[in-house]
């Protein structure tokens, strides 16, 4: 289980923030070009928290329009009311607040002509931050409500900023909690990761890239990448597959147990209850603010609890995989080589399911099912079953059953690994031409698990020793396809057998090696 002391987030290097920062964006929207001189006058080198000014000009109230649709990260309107018509200000309020749907530019009316339009009435009724006439709007006062609105505008964006990030997580997390596989998860984490930076925050598009690690005794394995990183593939393999600059950090993380932010980079640390260390690492080169670097902790804490889950899930898996070789392996025959059977079937299985061009989800389902293929047989006399002789038609006509007997056993769980499984069991023994047990099934009638299951048995049960028979040598069992290519088996299959033979036989080597360590 992750603990509450692993999630910290370690002091030192400390966090910076992002430098050359964009300016604030400020529209003049007046026709008075004295106006627009005097306020640029003033406004002459001013800088709010390392931020100087854009001041965009605007001398109609379509002009302004056009302006504030262009640059919807304008931070305050300094805005006429009377332009071409009397009320051409207020119209251009109710565009930016209705028609844009800007909540979050700051505007401040300017006047010189009050009884135009009174104040109180202007900001009851519209949607301004400030009301100010002209005459009243001395350098010193112009200079105050500019750092007034700006703050105001910041306010906004850090909350709502917030708020998505938040939203994000949410979303976010619950796709992750979905995920089954290491690699779909830690792909997913590092986008989302990614995802929760402003990547359009102050005009910049960042550019940011991760890596997925896994700790492996003393080096780091990578699991995925993105950005910069995404072909990680090609360079995974190599000796100096760390930047010498990176691993230092990464042993810092793993010796302290704890996940760190440093000048230009996040490096989480999380450990799960199988003991397995993951490293999530995220570089951007425009530093994290403070908010990015909150709503990264937040959702580490939720990546940390999906890495349990998924541990806790290949647990269960492999307490299911364990179940079902035994289940198989019971059945099968008191030998120990027939044990060894289902699971080389369930190998040979997945390997055709991937050849054969099924999604990774379908080929580990079938490797987990397979090995269940002749529970049935738990139903057959063992003076049949251990025959060593030739089956008379009438025992024969008894091991035809165990199809539906391994079928009804399987049929009535809801659990998909068995419901697999009890069709493989009914299936496997149909033919691609239509003449096999126990239904006569032809063709793509027979389910593809069913059909992949029948290839991998035939193959390994004649590749062995059993207790009616001597294993075949390796040509016989491959002419044995060729001349049931289109018969008993399907013939894509047996092309995917026959082309990719070194792969199979590799599964039998390592089961072999396997059996003589037991």
């Amino acid at each position: 289980m992750i603990k509450e002391e692993e999630l910290l987030f370690a002091e030192e290097p400390s966090l910076t923030t992002a430098k050359m920062l964009k300016p604030w964006k400020i529209v003049i929207a007046d026709d008075d070009e004295e106006v627009h001189a005097v306020t640029r006058m003033v406004l002459d080198g001013f800088v709010f928290e390392g931020q100087g000014l854009e001041l965009l000009g605007a001398y109609s109230g379509a002009e302004t329009k056009r302006l504030l649709k262009e640059h919807p990260d304008t931070a305050l309107v300094l805005l006429d009311v009377v332009m071409e018509e009397d009320t051409t200000g207020l119209e251009v309020v109710k565009y930016i607040r209705e028609v844009l749907q800007n909540r979050f530019v700051r505007i401040i009316m300017r006047t010189g002509q009050p009884g135009q339009a009174p104040e109180r009435r202007v900001t009851i009724e519209y949607d301004i931050n400030d009301y100010k006439e002209k005459t009243e709007l001395t350098a010193q006062k112009l200079f105050t409500a500019v750092i007034a609105s700006l703050r105001a505008y910041r306010d906004l964006k850090i909350i709502e900023k917030n708020r998505q990030g938040l939203t994000h997580i949410v979303s976010a997390s619950t796709h992750l909690f979905e995920l089954r596989t290491l690699k779909q998860f830690v792909t997913s984490a590092l986008a989302q990761l990614v995802s929760l930076l402003d990547l359009r925050e102050n005009g910049y598009l960042v550019s940011s890239s991760g890596l997925a690690l896994k700790r492996d005794k003393h080096s780091y394995k990578v699991l995925a990448g993105i950005g910069e990183f995404t072909n990680y593939e090609s360079w995974a393999t190599h000796q100096d597959i760390m930047n010498s600059e990176l691993t230092p950090f990464f042993n810092y993380v793993v010796e302290t147990r704890q996940s760190l932010f440093s000048e230009n980079a996040y490096i989480g640390y999380f450990k799960t209850r199988r003991d397995a260390e993951y490293l999530l690492y995220l570089q951007n080169q425009h530093g994290f603010s403070e908010i990015e670097a909150d709503l990264i902790k937040m959702f580490a804490a939720n990546i940390a609890v999906a890495f349990d889950n998924l541990s806790l899930n290949e647990e269960i898996e492999e307490t299911q995989k364990e179940a079902i070789y035994t289940l198989g392996e019971a059945v099968e025959s008191r030998s120990e080589e027939a044990g060894f059977h289902v699971k080389r079937v369930g190998d040979f299985c997945y390997l055709l399911a991937q050849k054969y061009g099924l999604d990774q989800e379908t080929a580990k389902l079938i490797r987990m099912a397979a090995p269940m293929h002749d529970v049935g047989k738990i139903g057959i006399p063992d003076a049949i079953l251990n025959k060593p002789g030739k089956l008379t038609p009438e025992e024969f006509e008894i091991i035809k059953t165990h199809t539906t007997i391994g079928y009804d056993i399987l049929k009535g769980s809801k659990q998909k690994i068995l419901t697999t499984a009890a069709i493989i069991a009914l299936e496997h023994h149909e033919r691609w031409d239509g003449f096999g047990y126990p239904t006569g099934l032809k063709g793509e009638q027979i389910n593809i698990l069913a059909r992949i299951t029948k290839v991998a048995d035939v193959f390994d049960a004649l590749s062995c020793k059993r207790v009616y028979k001597d294993a075949w040598e390796l040509n016989q069992v491959l002419e044995l396809f060729r001349e049931d290519r289109g018969s008993h088996f399907e013939p894509t299959l047996v092309s995917l057998l026959l082309n990719n033979l070194n792969d199979f036989l590799e599964v039998s080597h390592i089961h072999y090696n396997e059996k003589n360590e037991v």
